[in-house]
Parts: C-alpha cells; sequence; structure tokens
C-alpha cells in the first residue's frame, strides 16, 4: 500500500528543484527516470519549444494487466509560481511548510508525487491495473499553456484526474470560464515640473477607470481583478502611457461577458473624461485593448464515470468526498474542452501562492489512497 515515508521523501525532493513556468526542465527528467523506471514509456512533447520553455509536457504511458479495462488519466503540473527558488522545505511533524522565502511548491509537486507513488505501489503489488496515462505538464501557472499545447490524441484516456486542488475531502467537477485582458491607455507626454498642463497623465486616467470598477467578489459565481500595472518613464514626465492586466472569471458564459464589458467601459469613459486642447485642436486620451479567452468552464456531470469512481474509492477508504464547484481554473478545464472527461481532485495543499504555504501529510496520505482505490477500482469494473 501507500508508503508515507518514500512520498514524503519523493515530495520533498521534488519541491527542492526550481521548476518556475518555462524551466521545468530539471524537474522533468528526474520525473522522467522515475517513470522509465515504473516501465512506462515515455516521450516529452513540443510545448516547450512553442512557448518558449526548456522543456515540454512529460507524457507516460503506465502499461497495465487489466487491458479490457477503461485506460485512465493521471495528470499534474511541474512548475510553481514566483518566488519558488531555492526553496527550504521545513518539516514540523506532519505539517511540511515554507521558510516564509518562498512559496512550497506543494501546488503542485504534491500532485506528482502522488501519482509516482502509487504507480510505484501498483507495480510493487502488481495489483490489476488498466493502461495508465500520466500527464505532467509545463506553464500551468502561466496560463495552463503547456496543456493547451497538448495533443490529447497521443493519450489512449478518455477520463481520469488532475492533482491540484487545495480543499480536502471535495472532487471539483465544476470551475469557471476566464478572460484574460490587456489594456493600454494612452496620454500624452509632458514635462512634469516646466509644463504639466500640456500633458494628460495616463496613470491618472488609469486609475479613474480602475476606480469606478466593480472588482473582487461580484457575485457567487463571477469575480475579476486588475492585478499589473506597467507605466511611466520618470518622476519629471507626465506618462503617456500605462498597461493595466487583469482577468474576470465566471461559471456563468452571460455574466463573464457583461464583466470584461464592464471593465473595458470604465476605461474607455475615463478616457474620454480627460481631454485636452492642443492648438486648434483637441486631445483626448484612448484605450487600446486586448482580450482573450484564457480558458472555459469545465462542467463534469456527477454522474460521470471519474465521479462514480471516486465516489466508490471514498466509500471504500470510509471518508467522504463530496463534488464542488471552484473559482479556479486547471488544466482539467482545458483538458476537458479538449474532448476527455476529468475532474480536479485535492492533495492536501494549503494556502497555495503564497509564502505561508503547507501542507498536512496526512491529507497528502489520503488523496494518494484515494487515487491508487480508483486505480484498483477502474481495473475491477472493467
Amino acid at each position: 500500500m501507500i508508503k508515507p515515508e518514500r512520498l514524503k521523501n519523493l515530495l520533498i525532493e521534488l519541491i527542492k528543484i526550481d521548476s518556475l513556468s518555462r524551466k521545468e526542465y530539471d524537474v522533468a527528467m528526474r520525473l522522467k527516470r522515475e517513470m522509465e523506471d515504473l516501465g512506462a514509456q515515455v516521450s516529452i512533447d513540443d510545448a516547450g519549444e512553442r512557448v518558449g520553455g526548456n522543456v515540454g509536457n512529460l507524457i507516460a504511458h503506465f502499461p497495465g494487466t487489466a487491458p479490457e479495462a477503461m485506460p485512465i488519466l493521471l495528470s499534474a503540473h511541474m512548475d510553481t509560481v514566483v518566488p519558488g527558488e531555492g526553496i527550504v522545505p521545513i518539516l514540523d511533524g506532519d505539517i511540511l511548510r515554507t521558510d516564509g522565502r518562498t512559496v512550497l511548491g506543494g501546488d503542485d509537486k504534491s500532485g506528482v508525487a502522488i501519482i509516482c507513488e502509487v504507480l510505484r505501489v501498483v507495480k510493487e503489488n502488481r495489483f490489476p491495473c488498466s493502461d495508465v496515462d500520466v500527464v505532467f505538464t509545463i506553464c500551468e501557472e502561466a496560463g495552463l499553456i503547456g496543456a493547451k499545447c497538448l495533443d490529447v490524441n497521443r493519450l489512449r484516456a478518455r477520463t481520469g484526474l488532475v492533482l491540484d486542488s487545495d480543499s480536502v475531502g471535495f472532487l471539483f467537477t465544476k470551475a469557471p470560464a476566464a478572460n484574460r485582458m490587456e489594456f493600454r491607455v494612452h496620454g500624452l507626454e509632458a514635462h512634469a515640473g516646466v509644463c504639466p498642463e500640456k500633458g494628460v497623465n495616463a496613470i491618472k486616467v488609469a486609475a479613474d477607470g480602475v476606480a469606478r470598477m466593480s472588482l473582487g467578489r461580484i457575485d457567487y459565481e463571477t469575480t475579476a481583478n486588475i492585478g499589473v500595472i506597467e507605466g511611466g518613464m520618470a518622476v519629471n514626465i507626465v506618462p503617456n502611457s500605462v498597461i493595466l492586466k487583469g482577468e474576470a472569471r465566471s461559471h456563468s458564459q452571460e455574466k463573464l461577458e457583461r464583466q470584461t464589458e464592464h471593465m473595458l467601459r470604465c476605461l474607455q469613459d475615463a478616457a474620454a473624461r480627460h481631454t485636452l486642447k492642443v492648438g486648434e485642436g483637441q486631445f483626448t486620451a484612448t484605450v487600446d485593448a486586448k482580450i482573450e479567452r484564457d480558458y472555459d468552464r469545465m462542467d463534469v456531470s456527477d454522474g460521470a464515470p471519474i465521479v462514480q469512481l471516486v465516489r466508490a474509492a471514498a466509500k471504500n477508504l470510509r471518508v467522504e468526498v463530496k463534488t464542488l464547484a471552484t473559482g479556479g481554473g486547471c488544466d482539467a478545464n482545458v483538458l476537458n474542452q479538449k474532448g476527455l472527461e476529468v475532474a480536479n481532485l485535492s492533495t492536501g495543499m494549503r494556502e497555495i501562492h503564497t509564502v505561508k504555504e503547507w501542507l498536512d501529510l496526512k491529507d497528502l496520505n489520503l488523496s494518494a489512497q484515494m487515487v491508487l482505490e480508483v486505480v484498483r477500482l477502474n481495473a475491477a469494473n472493467l
């Protein structure tokens, strides 16, 4: 069965390998050795070349002993967010945490470690098992772009699990669609000390627009954020340009489009309010917008085979697992969009994307037991 000490040691080893988005080569090579040692056929696709990274998605085909059973997919991402270099994990009893300088990297090294441990247990114990496709993606944290580049025709499985969430005891089957936005606000430059009245401050225009935006929690299924502001050249120049980067997410397509339009309109209206007479004419601030669909909704039904497998596994282990909707996006959004049926199972990570990130090893072990039981039941159900 699951060996907690071995799982813990592998997780800590993986955490110590730097793997920011587009820099996952070292951890990919470690996982390549792990998968090949387990008898899997391993390949690395061209996603890295396509996104400017140093390695692609790692795809491993683990041959099963129950070929009649439905192949199953297990997936997690290799990259971590910043600050994520030189991570020093600290173990305090069953709690694994960061030293406060960096993230821990349990997002998503915990999912990666669970998959490796589950397959090792299957091999050691010669458990009946269907074919298993393993995908370790790159650049999930950069916009799910590793999964977007993945050719799912290389996979046998059409259903499975992504291991990449922080709420223990939940299987996430619904997730929002998201729009990614970049707004460039154009003003008019001038000397800030000699003739500021001859300029239109692009930062002020942007601030006016953002101040009028509804941001944060819009309603129970919609959120919005402006997360990056870039602009200005020097403190003595009235800035003529500023870039705003943001997003909107919603489980409702209509609400997503409405929120996106609202954010654009706030900036356009602000720009229209900032005018300046220039000679015989008039200058008015403007806004250029680049709005892209980042990912579509995930909506896996409670009757889906993978959901039923997880519920049966939970029952056998005498634990409770509830299906839930999340406000976050993950590779499962993209894989479902590509025609697979994939749900997102928690791994025990907590306070992710912060330097306070931590993980309870008891939760990690339970998640590993859940995945092992799912794999076992999948082979038994044929």
